[in-house]
């Protein structure tokens, strides 16, 4: 089967998008692999596929599958990039949603910056400790759509993203499902720099859009800067979190940044 598709990314954090509207695509895990195969396929972080909204609850829908093959939920940076598709293949205009594995989406454009609407953060908790390898750490959580483990560092450069990562991604305490893992920076007041190492994908990427959400609230709760809340990723760019507190729950929570289409093509599977 020849495949069409369009690769895009969203700072930094890439995708391959399918129109599937038709429902003509099935993909097998394996061949998720293989089209997110760096040197063996289009090469990216997860695929997502557009697909007819059945339970009536959204305009569209997605099927989002890590770059390990397995179903995802949810993902910022993969829901801005998944708005500008629909807008550019279906001929969608200014605000539509579509369903996620985690709930309702609504998208609204600036240009090729894109703002996504999230669904209300869960499961939060605050200055746990868990021990790894290099001895006792703070983790601080909390669920964006995704669960994420939050850790402080003083330079995020420094952060052993790959190893920690690694480690608490895995680690008893946030079992069965494991964790995305956030090394934060606190740069000054308002603005923060974010490194994650992401399930699925089984290591750092250049931007983690649900991560960037949970970092930038987790740091609201414990510096009290206001919203929005500037965050730098890897890639280079930067995002924004936006949010509201009503009753000490944070609602009306969105994330803005760019979404770029890269190429599109055909491919054999």
């Amino acid at each position: 089967m020849v495949l069409e598709f369009t690769k895009m990314n969203g700072a930094g954090n890439d995708f391959v998008l399918i129109d599937n509207r038709s429902g003509s695509v099935r993909l097998t895990p394996d061949q998720v692999v293989r089209l997110c195969h760096r040197q063996r396929g289009v090469g990216a972080d997860g695929l997502l596929m557009l697909i007819p909204c059945r339970s009536g609850r959204a305009d569209w829908a997605w099927e989002f599958y890590n770059s390990d093959g397995s179903v995802a939920d949810m993902c910022g940076n993969g829901a801005r990039c998944f708005a500008r598709f629909i807008q550019r293949v279906v001929g969608a205009k200014d605000r539509f949603s579509f369903e996620t594995g985690a709930g309702v989406i609504t998208a609204t454009f600036q240009g090729e910056r894109v703002t996504v609407s999230l669904t209300p953060p869960k499961d939060q908790r605050l200055e746990e400790s868990v021990v790894i390898s290099a001895g006792k750490v703070a983790v601080h959580s909390l669920n964006t759509g995704v669960p994420h483990a939050v850790v402080y560092v003083p330079d995020a450069d420094k952060a052993m993203v790959g190893q920690w990562g690694a480690e608490l991604r895995h680690h008893d305490h946030f079992k069965p499902r494991g964790a995305n893992v956030n090394f934060v920076q606190v740069l000054r007041p308002g603005r923060i720099r974010v490194r994650t190492y992401e399930r699925g994908v089984e290591g750092e990427t250049l931007a983690c859009g649900t991560g960037v959400t949970a970092s930038a609230l987790l740091t609201h709760r414990l510096h009290q800067f206001p919203s929005p809340i500037q965050v730098q990723v890897q890639g280079g760019d930067e995002l924004e979190v936006s949010f509201r507190k009503e009753n000490d729950q944070f609602t009306d929570v969105t994330l803005s940044g760019p979404a770029v289409f890269v190429f599109q093509g055909r491919i054999e599977i």
